[in-house]
């Protein structure tokens, strides 16, 4: 499978988008859900506003529809991927600026530099995807 994806850089670039989607969804569903006991471990009291991590949630679910384009079809949908990359930035930079200047909590790092690993994987897997994509003449 690692030799598989290594020599097709357009399944590489599909599964990093597969996996991200699938985090996506899965953070999408624990932020419209909020269950009582996560968002406890995850430093929020019980008395926090419950609207905006619900909104986020749905912009999470709203993202994974972006990245599972951009898996199926990385040709058609390259603009959803660069965009992708861009909302990664985005994440990234303000997960961690709110955490470090607003409110330190634990989970606002990790998410800041979970994102910003996947942003980076995305970046490196459509880069790798570009480069083969043009030695061979298809771009």
């Amino acid at each position: 499978m690692k030799t598989f994806l290594i020599k097709s850089p357009d399944k590489f670039l599909s599964a990093v988008l597969w996996v991200v989607a699938a985090h996506s969804i899965l953070m999408g569903m624990m932020l419209i859900s909020q269950p009582a006991i996560l968002m406890k471990w995850s430093g929020f009291n019980s008395g926090y506003e419950r609207f905006f991590p619900a909104q986020g949630g749905v912009f999470h679910l709203l993202m994974a529809v972006a990245y599972w384009l951009g898996a199926t079809n990385s040709q058609k949908y390259h603009f959803l991927i660069v965009f992708s990359v861009i909302v990664k930035a985005v994440a990234t930079l303000f997960l961690l600026i709110y955490c470090f200047a607003v409110e330190f909590k634990w989970i606002l790092l990790v998410s800041g530099i979970s994102d910003g690993v996947m942003g980076a994987a995305i970046f490196v897997a459509l880069r790798r995807y570009i480069y083969f994509q043009t030695i061979n003449g298809s771009v």
